[in-house]
């Protein structure tokens, strides 16, 4: 479809955004133009898709060459802008770690700092953690800190209450929640789309040099709720959506001198596409200058990479996993993402007993030799609650 002619139809026939109550017409007209739209981004490039259906690669060129190589923490707004900020400073100082990832829009769709942008505005919602955002970006640049701006895509409880329209509905005009009371957003929808990277944009202008997408992907067992569910889709698979907009954010912000990298379940390597929830580990790969999955040991089960109880394996279990990633991405040659896992630097008691081990210096160190022996030379640390182990060896 003519994505001209898309605009002219919708015009004529008064149609804003799908609400609640829109009728087939609407929905019908709606996925003609979100199609149109996202599917011209990808015309005229000349090359076709390659094998698996990957599409090429349009910004082969890494846009910082000169970027160290990254070994970080996360680092939550509230930490950001309060006193625990000292003590995360002192640890950059004081050993070989380098970077921070910082929520610059959260779990739940907060964009974490004061904004004047009226796009931002209109559709987000600021909870200023960070009180003064220029004033942190002056003490990072200080402390010779590579600044990473961690944004959490499609789950978003903020921008579905505020625009139901743009989120999943249920058959009573509802915003669709999980177990945990989140929502997210639709990834088929191109406003969705340009409001993240309104935000990864505004991230690079106050100094980020990095832009780490989370929740690049559908709510998990979407695929059990995809035909009741209220949304306007296309004709796309949601593998294709997903690696789609992963595309177009590079697209968008490489010019700007940024790097984008997307957070991806660690299993995603050992396992085939996960149509569900659409991430495809090689698809998305092909779009990001940095791929970084979460190989928590905690987060694998009985069997995994032949270890009886993966977290009291870290060695075993992200050795085992680093080498499935890098097969995964073979196909990919020399357009191959920088690999930069998510490691454990927190105890799993919730596994229950038996199933887990207290996580501390030992265990910490196992998962980088276990990098290093895999040729693995970047990473990050989770720690919710930005507490890290002392004493670590970070080489």
């Amino acid at each position: 479809m003519n994505i001209i002619l898309g605009f002219f139809i919708l015009a004529a026939a008064g149609f804003g955004g799908s609400g609640a109550q829109e009728s087939p017409l609407t929905t019908q007209l709606q996925a003609s133009w979100n199609s149109a739209v996202i599917q011209s981004m990808h015309q005229n490039q000349g090359k076709g898709q390659g094998q698996n259906g990957i599409k090429p690669n349009t910004t082969e060129i890494d846009p910082q060459v000169d970027a160290p190589k990254v070994k970080g923490i996360y680092v939550t707004a509230y930490s950001a802008g309060g006193s625990r900020m000292t003590q995360l400073i002192d640890l950059m100082d004081t050993t070989e770690l380098n970077a921070m990832v910082i929520d610059i829009k959260d779990d739940e769709g907060y964009i974490t700092y004061k904004t004047d942008n009226p796009k931002l505005q209109k559709l987000g919602k600021s909870q200023p953690f960070i009180k003064d955002i220029h004033q942190l970006m002056k003490r990072l640049e200080k402390h010779d800190i590579y600044p990473i701006a961690r944004v959490v895509v499609f789950k978003d409880t903020i921008l579905a209450k505020k625009n139901p329209e743009l989120s999943f509905r249920k058959g009573d005009g509802t915003v669709w929640t999980n177990g945990g009371g989140d929502s997210f957003v639709n990834p088929y929808s191109k406003e969705v789309w340009d409001y993240n990277i309104e935000i990864a944009k505004e991230a690079a202008k106050l100094g980020f040099k990095e832009i780490q997408f989370d929740y690049v992907r559908f709510p998990e067992g979407f695929e059990k709720r995809a035909d009741t569910l209220k949304y306007v889709k296309t004709e796309q698979s949601r593998v294709d959506v997903v690696s789609d907009f992963v595309q177009y954010a590079r697209e968008e912000l490489a010019p700007l001198g940024i790097r984008v990298s997307v957070d991806i379940f660690g299993y995603a390597a050992s396992v085939p596409a996960a149509e569900g929830i659409g991430q495809d580990f090689v698809k998305i790969s092909n779009n990001v200058d940095i791929i970084s999955p979460m190989v928590y040991p905690s987060h694998y089960t009985t069997g995994w990479f032949g270890a009886e109880v993966p977290d009291k394996a870290p060695y075993q279990t992200i050795k085992g996993s680093m080498e499935d990633t890098h097969k995964k991405l073979k196909e990919l040659g020399d357009n191959k993402p920088i690999i930069r896992p998510w490691i454990q630097d927190f105890t799993a008691s919730w596994l229950g007993k038996g199933n887990y081990i207290k996580y501390g210096k030992k265990q910490i160190e196992e998962q980088i030799r276990a990098l290093k022996d895999t040729g693995v030379d970047e990473y990050l640390l989770w720690n919710a609650s930005n507490r890290y182990t002392e004493g670590v060896k970070y080489k």
